[in-house]
């Protein structure tokens, strides 16, 4: 049996990664889990795996061209590199609302600052001046104001006054910043999933320490109802399915029955048995192991985009 293979690209994480290799080899279906190697490759090597599943590129920039350029040989990039990086949370927004999708009100703000290089007159004819009193009058205070691109909470601040605000928007430097209105939730709903097909719905509390916020979930919220849960299911699918992911995280902030999109942007989702618990995480690796396998073992794509190009060269 010819051995297909699977190259993970990982940073500090070490229970997803080892626990997926051990599960698709228990399973012996000719296909083998390994770390990726990166070691300068040139843009004409051969590829050396069917699948890559990227868990480290919107750290480790350097790895992003090289996923495209596994994307162009025919590989199975999990997640998209082109997708992925294209993405950024302005336009999440606007895909959720598209897709008729409940979303905070969302404003994108100017930077607060430029490289040396720019100009004020390359800003003068397009860049008005923000109107935060029309902001606060739509969204209201409190609110939370973060970068249009980033995840795991890192520049997000919520803010209760103009004053506070205006603090938070001085301190952004030259990122892109976002401001959303603050849903008063009473359930809180993390959805995992899977291969654009599988989802796990999971009560998770952000007021909770990183370890806690599933485990303890249960205490601090009611259950979700068979119809709502339904709902966040339907809707979890449609959004990590426009948005070409093959593993995600959506969150739901649920405040009158309506459940709002609050994040979901999260190529390289927690997979860690410390935060998702014993059963979350089991669910996870098989899932994903269901995923690398079914992946790994049909043929490879066609490229997208590029044959056309290349069949006449």
């Amino acid at each position: 049996m010819v051995t297909r293979r699977v190259g993970l690209l990982v940073g500090r994480e070490r229970s997803f990664p080892e626990a997926l290799m051990a599960e698709v080899g228990r399973r012996d279906a000719g296909v083998e889990v390994v770390y990726a190697n990166f070691n300068a490759p040139r843009a004409t090597d051969k590829l050396e795996y069917e699948v890559i599943v990227d868990r480290i590129s919107h750290e480790v920039p350097c790895y992003q061209p090289y996923l495209k350029v596994a994307k162009l040989r025919g590989a199975r990039t999990i997640n998209d590199p082109f997708f992925r990086i294209a993405d950024d949370k302005f336009f999440d927004v606007a895909l959720a609302d598209a897709l008729g999708v409940s979303v905070p009100k969302t404003v994108l703000l100017p930077s607060k600052n430029y490289e040396s290089s720019i100009s004020a007159e390359s800003l003068q004819h397009n860049m008005g001046l923000v109107d935060w009193d029309a902001i606060e009058r739509d969204l209201g205070f409190p609110m939370y104001i973060k970068p249009h691109w980033g995840g795991g909470w890192t520049g997000v601040t919520r803010v209760a006054s103009m004053q506070e605000l205006h603090a938070a928007y001085d301190h952004s430097g030259r990122f892109t910043m976002i401001v959303q209105e603050e849903i008063r939730w009473v359930q809180y709903v993390r959805c995992i999933v899977i291969g654009r097909r599988d989802v796990l719905p999971a009560l998770w509390d952000p007021r909770l320490s990183h370890f806690d916020r599933y485990r303890h979930a249960h205490e601090s919220m009611p259950p979700l109802g068979a119809e709502l849960e339904a709902r966040v299911v339907h809707d979890a699918l449609k959004l990590t399915r426009a948005l070409g992911y093959d593993m995600n995280t959506v969150e739901f902030a649920i405040a009158d029955g309506i459940p709002y999109a609050i994040d979901f942007m999260n190529s390289a989702p927690d997979f860690d048995i410390t935060s998702l618990g014993d059963s979350h995480f089991r669910w996870t690796v098989e899932k994903m192991a269901d995923l690398v396998i079914d992946a790994a073992k049909t043929p490879r794509a066609s490229r997208p985009r590029w044959n056309e190009l290349t069949s006449i060269v």
